[in-house]
This record gives C-alpha cells, structure tokens and sequence, in this order.
C-alpha cells in the first residue's frame, strides 16, 4: 500500500508512536488542569469575569513572548527544548497542588489564593508560548514530508482524544477526589510525559542562519506568513471563529447555574466537543480533507457557529451535549485543515515561527475568547453572550467567502502529490 494512501503510515516510526504518547499525557494534563482550575475560581468567586481573566493570564505572556519564542526554536535543538517545557510546566501543576492544600485555603483569603492561581497561570502562559512551535517542529523532524499530512492528522486526533479524557476525567475526579488531588494526578502526568520523551532522540538543527539577529528573523517569519494566502486565511478564519465562539469558558455557568447537571454534567459537558472532533480525525486517517479544502474549511466554520448558536439558547442537558458535539465534529474538519496547510507551505527552518504566529492568531485566541465571553456574559448576560459570539462566527464566515474567492477555491491536492513526488 502507498504510504500516502496507508492510514497508518506515520505509525509505522516507532518515534512517532513515542511522540503521541508524550502529546497525549501533556495535553491530558493540560487540559485537565484548565477544567479543574475553572471549576475552582468559579467556586471562589461566582463571577464569570473571573473566568475571563483565567484566559486573560494566559494570553499576556503567550502572545507577548510568541515571536521571540519562534525564533528560540528555530535555533535550538527540538527535543531538549520540548524537556524544559514540560519541566516548566510540572512547575505550575506543582504550584497549584500546593496552593489547593486544605491547610492553605483554610489559612489565607480567598483573594490570595485566587492571585495566587493567576500567578501560575501567566507562568503557564509563557510555557506555552514556546511549547507549541517546538512541538510542530518536532513532528516535522521524526516523520518524512510525504506523510505530513497523515502525521498531522494522528498528531490532531491525540490531542482530541487526550481532550475528551482530560476534561471528562476533571469533571469526574473534582467530584470524586477533590480539586487539590486532581492536581496532583495532574502532575503526575507531566513527569509521565517527561519519561516517554526521553525515549526520543536528538534532532538536527535545520536552519541554515544559526545566529541571525533575531529581529531580522523575527520580520521574515512574518512576511512569510503574510505573504503566503493560504496560511494567512485559514489563520485568521480559525481565530475570529475561536475568538467569538468561546463558549466553554462560560461551561461552569451552564453547568452550575442553567442546566443544573453539577461537577459531572460539567465534565461531560466539557468532553463533549473533543469528542465530536476525534471522531471527525480518525475518519480523516482514511477519507483525506486536502480536496477542496478551502470550501470545506468555510463549511466546517459555519456550521460551527450555528451549533454555538443552539448551545447558547438550549435549556436541556441533551440538546447542550449534542450541539457541543457536532460544534468538536466540524472543528475537527477546521484543525486538520489548518495543520495540513501549515506542514505543507511551512519550510523546516522557519517552522518554528510560522507555529509561534500560529499560536497568536489562534492558540492564544482560545484564552482571548474566554476573557471575551466572560466580559460580554458579565455585560449582557450568559446566554446572550454565547448567542452574539455564535453569530459573529457566522459573519465571518460569510465575509470570508464574499471577499477572498481565492480561498475559497484553495486545494491541496497538489502540494500533496508534491511532496510525494519529492520523497
């Protein structure tokens, strides 16, 4: 069977498998901690604001740091930079089981703690800055360019997965054990990761301009992206859908105050788009998106909108889990799109900038939304919020469509066949 048409290619690179074990217990981590850290400042504060400025925390410090980050993993070698980030975050998942203590909390404020939290949120901030483009980097260096999309597509359907089990587990674990030994679970995940990636070798470097001054290295990452359409669309496409259908940060609301479902409804609540979306990126692994992609991608965003629309207006736990659902099943579409296009039109010397703005339009878009949802919760109420933010979507989506055909036409069957030509 051609590796191009093998589902099961990238898996066939015992690296490879290596690598998704080490994705899939960071970003259970991750994830989970987010859920257990919402549930725990909404529980402080029952203010949806709150919950804004989780996101807030954490976008300061991505966004800031981003580009200079790109241009530290372009120099630097993938596989020990990708140690100190997981270190850096043991830190912060070490920090929050401490200041969760039950002799801490009984001992100090809730004001304290809650500045406290936020404090390691930022720290976990400026981690993800540099974790993302080392990953992407990383991928690109265990795998050969003419299964890039099937890697990204199993690189994708990891994270969902470990984002269905993450937040479901929170959910499950806050009720079961507490928020303060659901953090040390967490942790312990961190230094789990930490073993898997030690069983990775060290990579090449492959930049040819080791040591160039990094605000001249700085101006060609961004030239290249805004020069290149393809990227550039489906950037900012994902970012404005992101930015505006950030309905999950205000899932503590629905959970505790409309729908009435409690720390397990909550979960459940939480898992339910990862798990639409996996679904959508094993399907992918045998029924390739890269035909049509520009039209598909419009699709996917639209119908996005509409299910944040039901969301917002549903006051039946079903209904709720079903449009969160089909919101992950067609935002998996929109994922393994965007890093399809982003392996294939992203040269291996500038990968670690292209990822750094990667994160901005749309990484860090996923904390901007939250503080955004929980401003305009706080401004016109919750429901009302999700609704705005589901129609904003929908507009953008439209105007995409209207104004830019080109990416409208966009397909990459060619750059596929490209690079297994090359190969």
């Amino acid at each position: 069977m051609s590796k191009s048409l093998d589902p099961y290619a990238s898996l066939r690179y015992k690296e490879f498998n290596i690598f998704l074990l080490v994705r899939f217990a960071m970003v259970f981590a991750w994830s989970m901690q987010f859920i257990v850290i919402e549930w725990q400042v909404y529980a402080l504060t029952k203010d949806p604001l709150a919950l804004g400025i989780i996101g807030l925390m954490e976008i300061i410090p991505a966004v800031s740091i981003a580009l200079f980050a790109g241009h530290i993993v372009d120099q630097k070698e993938k596989r020990n930079l990708l140690i100190k980030c997981i270190l850096g975050f043991s830190v912060v998942s070490f920090g929050l089981f401490l200041v969760t203590l039950p002799s801490i909390e009984k001992d100090f404020a809730s004001k304290s703690i809650l500045y406290t939290i936020y404090a390691l949120v930022f720290l976990g901030g400026l981690v993800r800055a540099f974790i993302g483009p080392t990953i992407f980097s990383l991928i690109a260096l265990i795998v050969p360019k003419k299964i890039y999309p099937n890697a990204a597509t199993w690189s994708s359907s990891t994270w969902q997965v470990a984002s269905v089990m993450g937040p479901a587990f929170a959910g499950f674990s806050i009720s079961w054990i507490g928020v303060h030994w659901s953090l040390c679970i967490i942790f312990g995940f961190s230094i789990l990761a930490l073993l898997f990636l030690s069983q990775i070798s060290r990579k090449p470097i492959l930049n040819p301009k080791l040591g160039e001054p990094i605000f001249q290295s700085l101006k060609d990452g961004i030239q290249f992206v805004f020069s290149t359409k393809a990227i550039l669309g489906a950037l900012t496409l994902d970012m404005i859908a992101v930015l505006f259908g950030g309905a999950v940060a205000l899932l503590p609301i629905y959970a505790q105050d409309i729908l009435n479902v409690g720390s397990e409804g909550f979960g459940i609540l939480r898992a339910a788009p990862a798990v639409g979306a996996s679904i959508t990126m094993l399907a992918s692994t045998r029924f390739p998106l890269h035909k049509n992609a520009g039209k598909k991608l419009l699709w996917a965003v639209f119908g996005f909108g509409l299910c944040i629309i039901v969301f917002g207006l549903s006051k039946l736990f079903w209904i709720s889990v079903i449009a969160l659902f089909i919101s992950g099943a067609v935002d998996g579409v929109s994922m393994i799109i965007r890093q399809t296009i982003l392996q294939l039109k992203t040269p291996d010397n500038m990968r670690g900038r292209v990822a750094s703005v990667n994160s901005i339009f749309v990484g860090s878009s996923n904390e901007l939304g939250a503080f955004e949802s929980g401003v305009t919760a706080k401004l016109m109420g919750t429901v009302t919020a999700v609704v705005f933010g589901g129609c904003m979507t929908l507009l953008t989506v439209g105007g995409m469509a209207a104004f830019f055909p080109s990416f409208r036409k966009l397909d990459l069957s060619k750059d596929v066949e490209a690079q297994e030509g090359a190969d």
